[in-house]
């Protein structure tokens, strides 16, 4: 019971890696609130006992507000997950439009941001907690995405940097993890770019090394638990040695 008692939010947690999570971090005794941007994601993490499942979308301020509320309800918020992410349809910079730029940031950054934001004072006065940050391995090379899903991951682990660096000594820990491909189905967001599928399908060439969930969700309870108290503003790689190779 790693996580015994403790409070989380995990946001994208209604399917995929955040389900996954709020699977785990429920056996291991936390009390979770599960935020999902979907009917059927919202369903999914209600089904497990004990569950608090939330429709949020952590592109608006409003719905992180409702969400850290809920959270509160059940005691000091010890852990953050920013697990909602969406993808850009593999757009290069030249085939990019505004509005997908600025909702992918916004979903994948922003909204990480925002909730932070709303958690880390209390944190810091209590000093404890934990903030673990899903990034990717398109932000860690360049070649894995589309222009803004690619930004928005190398900028969310720079955030994660940040705020261990901001917030090193006051008991607070800010991590990563970047997952290589998982089997979750995940949808690339619409019709994909020639150009952009081109350059991900080399990169991938005879296929990455694939994972599932259940993996990144026991690297995710690592992070977050009292095992990982010397890790701060790290982000860990989890692709099956794939991005190495």
């Amino acid at each position: 019971m790693k996580l015994d008692g403790r409070v989380a939010i995990v946001t994208g947690g209604g399917a995929g890696i955040g389900l996954a999570i709020v699977q785990r971090f429920v056996d291991e005794g936390a009390k979770v609130v599960a935020a999902d941007v979907t009917d059927s994601g919202v369903a999914a993490a209600a089904a497990i006992p004990g569950v608090v499942s939330v429709r949020a979308d952590v592109a608006r301020q409003a719905d992180v507000d409702a969400l850290v509320a809920a959270a509160r309800k059940l005691g000091k918020i010890d852990i953050l997950v920013n697990n909602a992410g969406i993808v850009d349809r593999i757009l290069p910079v030249g085939e990019m439009t505004d509005e997908v730029w600025e909702h992918v940031l916004a979903v994948n950054l922003t909204g990480p941001m925002r909730l932070s934001r709303a958690v880390i004072p209390a944190m810091v006065e209590r000093g404890s907690g934990v903030i673990v940050n899903v990034a990717s391995v398109a932000g860690v090379v360049g070649g894995l995405g589309g222009a803004a899903y690619t930004s928005s991951k190398h900028a969310l682990i720079g955030l994660t940097e940040n705020i261990a660096a901001s917030y090193l000594g006051t008991g607070v820990r800010c991590v990563g993890l970047a997952p290589g491909a998982i089997a979750t189905g995940i949808s690339i967001g619409g019709e994909p770019s020639e150009r952009g599928m081109a350059m991900l399908q080399k990169r991938m060439g005879d296929g990455p090394p694939t994972g599932v969930a259940e993996q990144m969700a026991n690297a995710v309870l690592f992070l977050a638990s009292d095992e990982a108290s010397f890790v701060n503003g790290a982000t860990l790689v989890a692709d099956g040695g794939w991005i190495a190779g």
